[in-house]
């Protein structure tokens, strides 16, 4: 501003030399000269104001540079108030506050390293190109050749479905799980990697380690029980059924002997049972999955309990609407179904009726068993599958229930990669759903 008005006066200074040399009738020869030497202060003039304009442009130049490079510390005075200087003051305001807004960001960062370096879980963060971005304490202890940032990251763990699930959450944009059980000799993680918004994935590795070791102390405790308890309680059975048979049928020592009977009979399911569920649990038993026809899993189930049904007057319909097959093995969704269809039977055969069916869903198949009974209370739902569960209790053991039905059935559904649930509403009937894969 002041640049310019400067040139400006020196401008009017040298049309005043003019106008006064055609006033005070100067000669040409002077009036050239005049305009000469206003030419030349002009010029003077100029040349020290673009040094002057050059000096400040270089200084906001460098200053930029600076900021450029990552010091946002650096500052830039400019006192002048004409528009270098008002561009020196936003560009000196803008440093500041991207100062500001770095140092927090540094903290936040900072917070969360912290945050996540306390974790007991490992975890670690990849790019786009399976490289290594970040990984906490935690996960830098577990592998003997610790992490090393923008390293290839199977040269950090080279488990197979680790690698799988981390791609996957990657390239899919969705949340993958795994097992994994080569990170480290002797111990297994559960694995869960999740996708990060700027691309590649983070994953969490949970050591379950000692809580599989508890688990199956726990299941081979129950098994070894179990087996164990199976011959006494044959032969309680079988020496009870022969008193009963020599005892004389007004003696009071029959009901007692049938009471034993009874209570050696629940036990004998009892048993069977939890060994069931030990062996699906842990992985001993091993199912035969083929692809099978819904409709033929269906028509086996109803055969097998159209008479007992019928014995209670109760109708059992079949709704087949899946076309696809599916991969199951047929004995053990057979028993999936006789544990939904026994429960219906002893809990809601008061409806008159029980449908089982089908349905299409993406990737696989549907199948349900429906009843028209008295409903389950929805604050019961969740804990339906778990073991010894019981709605109602006294109602169950009058049925000679062991409350292991429906968490066999969990565990089977789930070793054939399904799921199984059950909604219910009071005085409506149940429904208990499961699904299979697609063949």
């Amino acid at each position: 501003m002041r640049n310019r008005i400067f040139i400006k006066l020196l401008a009017a200074f040298a049309l005043v030399i003019a106008a006064a040399s055609v006033m005070f009738d100067f000669s040409v020869h002077h009036a050239w000269i005049g305009v000469l030497l206003a030419f030349v202060v002009a010029l003077v003039a100029s040349g020290i104001t673009a040094r002057s304009v050059a000096r400040r442009l270089q200084r906001i130049v460098l200053f930029a540079d600076r900021v450029g490079a990552g010091d946002l510390a650096a500052r830039i005075e400019e006192p002048s108030g004409d528009e270098i200087g008002q561009v020196a003051t936003s560009l000196d305001n803008t440093a500041h506050r991207l100062e500001e807004s770095f140092a927090a960001l540094k903290g936040s960062q900072r917070q969360l390293e912290t945050l996540l370096n306390s974790m007991q879980d490992a975890v670690i963060a990849v790019s786009a190109d399976d490289r290594v971005q970040w990984a906490n304490l935690t996960m830098d202890r577990l592998v003997p050749q610790h992490t090393r940032k923008n390293a290839p990251l199977v040269e950090t763990v080279r488990d197979p479905d680790f690698l799988a699930a981390v791609r996957g959450a990657s390239e899919a944009r969705r949340v993958f799980t795994a097992r994994a059980a080569s990170i480290v000799p002797g111990r297994t993680f559960d694995v869960t990697a999740a996708p990060m918004p700027g691309g590649g994935a983070v994953a969490v590795l949970r050591d379950l380690t000692e809580t599989e070791r508890v688990e199956k102390t726990r299941r081979d405790f129950i098994a070894n029980v179990s087996h164990e308890l199976r011959t006494p309680l044959t032969s309680i059975q079988g020496y009870t059924e022969t008193l009963l048979d020599s005892a004389p049928d007004n003696n009071h020592s029959r009901e007692f002997l049938d009471i034993i009977r009874k209570s050696a009979l629940r036990m004998s399911r009892l048993t069977e049972d939890l060994l069931t569920l030990a062996r699906v649990e842990s992985g001993e038993q091993r199912f035969d999955i083929q692809p099978s026809a819904p409709a033929e899993l269906l028509q086996e189930a109803v055969q097998s309990f159209r008479e007992l049904a019928r014995a209670q007057n109760v109708d059992l319909k079949v709704e087949d609407n899946a076309v696809a097959q599916v991969g199951a093995d047929p004995e053990a969704i057979h028993q999936v179904f006789s544990n939904l269809v026994d429960n219906a039977l002893k809990y809601a055969h008061s409806g008159g009726r029980i449908v089982l069916g089908t349905r299409q869903i993406p990737d696989g198949v549907e199948f349900y068993v429906q009843d028209f009974g008295p409903g389950i209370p929805s604050e019961h739902l969740p804990r339906l599958f778990e073991r010894f569960y019981r709605v109602d209790k006294a109602r169950s053991r009058e049925s000679g229930g062991t409350g292991l039905g429906l968490a066999i059935a969990k565990h089977i559904v789930l070793a054939h990669r399904g799921t199984i649930r059950a909604q219910s509403e009071l005085n409506h009937g149940s429904t208990f759903l499961f699904t299979l894969p697609s063949a």
